[in-house]
């Protein structure tokens, strides 16, 4: 591991004001390969960070959803209610490895939350490009998605904010050995959640991704 900053031994960075998103780095030593995606559970602001990263760096961005949507004429959860989640996430990786495919490395791409942990879906991410964990602690997540409009999440639909929490908690624990493979890491604020949150990671990973394609 090392870190974005500098090339000392491995450790674990605090900055000072908590709602400043923390930085950490696995496999970096060489430049970046594009494209970039995006990974993270549910309301870790894939899409949010993704536009406003890409809209910063002048690149493409795609949320791997809404372009599963427009290809197969059915939103995610509209595919699983009537083909079931194996089928879905068989589609959804062919139109992952479809879009990788194109002539157009300066993307940002969007993941699904359950993407990167079916079958060798991270493997597959590494080897088409550069993957991003957008790292949250459950209460946390919890808390962003009671923001949301929760009919859009059928499996979450009318839940409080505790059974968010014990919703998440155990799925994420199941994830996160997934997410961890990602080539980095972004920790978000370790205390409270703010309203520029997102444009804060958006803002840490512009200077990352600026760094690294040099």
């Amino acid at each position: 591991m090392r870190s974005f900053e500098t090339t000392s031994l491995p450790h674990r960075y605090h900055p000072e004001h908590h709602n400043t998103p923390l930085m950490q780095t696995f496999n970096s030593t060489s430049p970046m390969q594009l494209p970039i995606y995006l990974i993270g559970y549910m309301a870790a602001g894939k899409t949010t960070v993704g536009r406003l990263l890409a809209e910063r760096l002048g690149w493409r961005f795609v949320d791997l959803d809404e372009a599963f949507a427009e290809i197969h004429s059915q939103t995610p959860a509209e595919y699983i209610r009537e083909h079931g989640i194996e089928a879905f996430r068989y589609k959804e990786k062919y139109v992952l490895e479809d879009l990788a495919e194109l002539p157009i490395e300066k993307v940002i791409y969007a993941t699904g939350g359950g993407y990167p942990c079916w079958e060798d879906n991270m493997e597959c991410l590494k080897e088409l490009g550069t993957s991003i964990y957008l790292k949250w602690k459950p209460e946390h997540l919890a808390q962003r998605l009671m923001l949301t409009d929760l009919s859009t999440r059928p499996v979450l639909q009318g839940r409080t904010e505790e059974e968010l929490l014990a919703f998440i908690t155990p799925q994420l624990q199941a994830r996160e050995p997934f997410y961890m493979m990602a080539d980095y890491v972004i920790e978000a604020p370790v205390k409270a959640i703010a309203a520029e949150d997102d444009k804060n990671i958006a803002e840490q990973l512009w200077k990352l991704i600026s760094y690294k394609t040099k």
